[in-house]
C-alpha cells in the first residue's frame, strides 16, 4: 500500500506542481541567482542553474591572445602567446583574479608602454578575493608590451607585462 500513494503524490507533483517550477525557474533568470529550494508540506522542490567556471573562463581569456597582437606581429595569436611566456623578460601573473592598470578607475595607470620601470615598482593591481595585490617589477627596465586588458581576468602563469 505505501508504493501506491508514493506513485499517485509523484503524479500530482507533476500536474499541481509543474507551475511552481516554473515560476522558480523564471526567477532564477529575473534574479541571477543559481539555486532556489523550497519545501512545503513535506514536498522538497530545488530548481538550479548548471554554471560551468571552466566555460566561462575561456571566454575571458580568449581578449588576452586577440589584444597583445596590438604590439605583437599577429601571425599564430596561441603560438604567440606560448613564445611570450618563454620570453626572458615576461612578467608571469602570481594568481587567479582581475587586473587593473590603475589604483582606482580613472586614475592614471601605474605603466604604460616605454615606461621605464625600477625592481618593486608596482606594474598593476591583480584583485583576488576583494584583496587588491599590488604586482612589482621583478626587475628594472623599459616596459615593452602590456599583454592584458584593464578589467581583465587572469590566470595564474599567464604573461601580464614584458619588461626588456
Amino acid at each position: 500500500m505505501a508504493s501506491k500513494p508514493d506513485t499517485k503524490s509523484a503524479a500530482n507533483f507533476k500536474s499541481d506542481d509543474s507551475a511552481l517550477i516554473r515560476e522558480l525557474a523564471l526567477l532564477l533568470d529575473e534574479t541571477s541567482l543559481t539555486e532556489i529550494e523550497i519545501e512545503r508540506a513535506g514536498l522538497r522542490v530545488r530548481v538550479a542553474r548548471n554554471i560551468s567556471v571552466a566555460a566561462s573562463v575561456p571566454a575571458a581569456y580568449a581578449p588576452t591572445v586577440h589584444a597583445a597582437p596590438a604590439s605583437v606581429a599577429a601571425a599564430a595569436p596561441a603560438a604567440d602567446a606560448a613564445d611570450l611566456s618563454k620570453h626572458p623578460g615576461v612578467v608571469p601573473s602570481p594568481m587567479v583574479g582581475t587586473a587593473y592598470w590603475s589604483p582606482e578607475p580613472g586614475a592614471k595607470p601605474f605603466i604604460e608602454v616605454g615606461t621605464k620601470v625600477s625592481v618593486g615598482q608596482t606594474l598593476l593591481i591583480i584583485e583576488a578575493m576583494k584583496t587588491m595585490n599590488q604586482i612589482p617589477s621583478p626587475r628594472a627596465g623599459t616596459v615593452t608590451q602590456i599583454l592584458v586588458e584593464d578589467g581583465q581576468p587572469v590566470e595564474f602563469g599567464e604573461p601580464l607585462v614584458i619588461i626588456e
